[in-house]
């Protein structure tokens, strides 16, 4: 078919906007490297996937020392989140207004949280989150309720809930996108960090594809890697360039939305480089590629050496008393929420531990999963050498992630864990990749507008995690996914209402 609309990318971002769209009989033509994934035995094999990296691409970044590296990206259809632990949580209020943290100010978002509630809303319902409001003092307004109850926790998760609500602090659901009986039934293992071919977790793919492709006028061409957009002489986006099967072709519409995740979404952009645009599209403003985040975070376990945790999923809680104050001077710290239960394998291939040694801790272990926010900062970024990507994230406000880990630790021991252990996640590992091509009101300081419409191209949008102003300090999969219910409501109102 002649597409109205293409959509490079088919995560979060790019499902969900098709979702959106696929009502309007436009035809949307989406275009994704990878394939879908299929079972097989590595599945539910935790030495396969964390240890041998199983579902790894084959591709190698360069960090900013040049040295190479495997990054986390995975290309299949629905993107990095059939690999997501499935936690769908809105960005509180505050997150939307400059806020001073221990390691600096942030800009703040040129809208309001008031303007992506009633998606944050639309989004929970389409991606079926499990959740219970009102257990959480940091949640942000609503304007309704989740469909579905939170995913129960097992009896031990029920203890450590107890516990942590016996030292004052305030346990609340987990928000999670997960048919736990049905994911069980394919696997007596947790889901966070293990890949989706079951249809058991609601992501980019059993949901927003799945919802878009119930659409006659919506296609989906699978091992398709893009390598550059085309030009008009008008300043529009002409096409898309890729090769599929290994034969070059060009893809042309109206209308260009790419949605292939903060780094690769950047990459492109550089890539498209041409004589009337020398440093890339979308990037009069020099800010494709900058401002990267991915959030600084540790892995904290709990142990009683006299108590073990039965557990098979564990992720069902979170505390948020430190989110909006704990740090010196009532500095924001942090969310801390549970981790997919820790195995031996994950464990031993995460610490170097004798698997035998690392069995004993992950069978005591309550483990958790303590996250800060990372600020924008324009030298931290994406580029392009020799046609690899170069990621040179520099992190920022450690000092917060430090304070963080501590008065988690300090509350663990209170609540009844005498052994609390602490590792920081690899840096070069882009699991909550956000910011390089960000949203605002100023296209001097900024890529898109408030409906993720690039200021220098009005037919190219960029809808996917590299728009985020801020990172936060929650998982991004939910505001990924209300921002491309906005982006596809306002391009249906004002590119298709004729």
């Amino acid at each position: 078919m002649q597409p109205d609309v293409i959509i490079v990318g088919s995560g979060m971002g790019g499902a969900t906007l098709a979702a959106a769209l696929a009502p309007s009989g436009r035809r949307v033509l989406i275009l994704e490297r990878g394939e879908r994934l299929r079972p097989c035995a590595a599945d539910r094999d935790a030495g396969a996937i964390f240890a041998t990296g199983f579902f790894r691409p084959d591709e190698q970044w360069v960090d900013g020392d040049g040295t190479s590296f495997s990054p986390g990206n995975y290309y299949c259809v629905g993107g990095n989140s059939k690999f997501y632990g499935a936690v769908l949580i809105r960005y509180r209020e505050a997150d939307f207004a400059p806020v001073e943290h221990l390691g600096g100010r942030t800009i703040g978002w040129p809208i309001a949280y008031a303007d992506l509630e009633k998606d944050y809303l639309a989004a929970e319902h389409l991606y079926q989150v499990r959740g219970k409001a009102g257990e959480d003092p940091t949640e942000p307004r609503r304007s309704g309720s989740y469909l579905h109850g939170p995913v129960a926790d097992e009896p031990d998760i029920v203890d450590v809930r107890h516990r942590l609500a016996g030292i004052g602090l305030h346990p609340a659901s987990l928000p999670l996108g997960v048919d736990v009986d049905h994911w069980l039934a394919n696997g007596q293992t947790p889901w966070d960090g293990h890949p989706d071919t079951c249809d058991g977790k609601m992501d980019a793919e059993t949901v927003g594809i799945k919802t878009a492709l119930e659409h006659p006028n919506v296609e989906l061409q699978t091992g398709c890697c893009v390598s550059g957009l085309t030009m008009h002489p008008d300043g529009r986006v002409a096409g898309v360039k890729c090769v599929v099967d290994g034969v070059a072709q060009t893809f042309q519409a109206p209308l260009v939305v790419v949605a292939a995740g903060a780094v690769q979404s950047a990459a492109l952009l550089l890539a498209s480089a041409n004589d009337d645009y020398p440093t890339g599209l979308a990037n009069t403003s020099d800010q494709v590629g900058r401002n990267f985040m991915n959030h600084n975070c540790s892995a904290v376990l709990a142990l009683h050496p006299l108590r073990k945790n039965r557990a098979i999923y564990q992720k069902t809680l979170m505390v948020n008393d430190f989110y909006l104050s704990g740090g010196q001077g009532g500095a924001p710290l942090g969310n801390v929420q549970l981790l997919g239960k820790i195995s031996a394998p994950i464990l031993a291939s995460a610490s170097r531990l004798p698997e035998w040694m690392a069995g004993m801790i992950a069978t005591r272990s309550v483990d958790f999963y303590a996250m800060s926010e990372d600020l924008p900062d324009p030298d931290s970024r994406v580029t392009l050498v020799d046609g690899a990507v170069k990621l040179d994230w520099r992190r920022s406000n450690w000092q917060a992630h430090e304070a963080l880990v501590a008065k988690l630790k300090t509350s663990l021991r209170k609540a009844g864990f005498p052994i609390v252990m602490s590792r920081a996640f690899d840096r070069r590992t882009p699991s909550h990749q956000c910011g390089t091509a960000r949203m605002g009101n100023d296209p001097g300081t900024s890529v898109v507008n408030t409906f993720c419409r690039s200021h220098d191209h009005p037919n190219l949008f960029i809808v996917d995690a590299s728009v985020l102003p801020t990172s936060a300090a929650v998982n991004p999969a939910l505001t990924i996914a209300a921002l491309a219910l906005r982006a596809g409501r306002h391009i249906t109102e004002t590119e298709f209402a004729a």
